[in-house]
């Protein structure tokens, strides 16, 4: 086997030489993503997409006018102290944050992430990186809440969202069924729920919806979706969707890398945030 892989700035580096086609069939797999030994990420190391860019890849760029969406970003603890001024002057409008992982991580770079996208006029909102085979869904939601996950209705807070794609760590649906599955994702969105008042965003790509938890349509009519796709266009939508709030359409883009589209002007990005 090739030499290890080492995270850096939040994105897998080959340490390797030779073909890089050939070095991502043996790192990443059609079916999950890496889960050698040698090659699992730390604890608490993932972000958003992670799992995405290591299962479907990048295929394309975004197509069509901006006109009625709105741009945004998601960050986390790989990104450090983020040129928040820079971005609102590129055209971003808004951002979510990672607060936690599990019932154990808290982003050390939470509060100035948080706070630096809020001071500069952003909407923002907080994400939670799920992990089913670690520990429940509603506790994983109340840690969540307790530690920057919460809603406040002051036109300025998106609702939070549950961050659930291909496993970094190992098993690509966390050694679970889809009914074993679904039952975790409706445990933290109904906790959400009773905590906050709000429907969490559900964060997700087509492909692990459908495989790991059976395509299942349960969830559309309350949860609003977070599409992801590296892609010309969203693609299909995993059932029960019939459209997406926020595509993450690229984890390449200018500052931060992954940059996202609200599918609505800034009034409507506002209208989620009051609830």
């Amino acid at each position: 086997m090739r030499r290890p892989i080492a995270v850096a700035d939040g994105r897998f580096r080959l340490l390797a030489s030779g073909s890089l086609l050939a070095a991502l069939s043996i790192l990443f797999p059609p079916t999950a993503v890496p889960s050698a030994a040698d090659d699992t990420p730390i604890r608490g190391s993932a972000y958003m997409g992670m799992g995405v860019l290591a299962h479907d890849g990048v295929a394309g760029s975004p197509a069509g006018t901006r006109a009625v969406q709105t741009e945004g970003v998601d960050v986390s603890s790989h990104q450090g102290d983020v040129a928040w001024q820079t971005l609102w002057d590129s055209g971003v409008k808004w951002a979510y944050v990672k607060a936690t992982e599990g019932t154990s991580y808290i982003n050390p770079e939470y509060g100035q992430q948080y706070n630096g996208s809020y001071d500069v006029g952003m909407v923002r909102g907080a994400y939670h990186f799920g992990t089913p085979d670690t520990s429940g869904g509603s506790a994983q939601a109340d840690w969540f809440v307790d530690h920057g996950g919460g809603w406040s209705a002051d036109g300025r807070t998106l609702p939070g969202v549950l961050d659930i794609e291909w496993n970094p760590y190992g098993s690509a649906c966390y050694g679970k069924t889809p009914g074993q599955l679904v039952s975790w994702i409706r445990d933290f969105v109904d906790r959400y729920r009773a905590r906050t008042g709000r429907d969490a965003v559900i964060y997700t790509s087509t492909s692990w919806w459908k495989q790991c938890t059976g395509d299942a349509d349960g969830f559309g009519a309350t949860n609003p979706l977070w599409i992801a796709r590296y892609a010309a266009t969203p693609g299909t939508l995993p059932a029960g969707w019939s459209r997406y709030t926020m595509w993450q359409y690229t984890s390449t883009g200018p500052i931060v890398g992954d940059h996202n589209r609200f599918d609505g002007t800034l009034d409507q990005l506002a209208a989620l945030a009051r609830g």
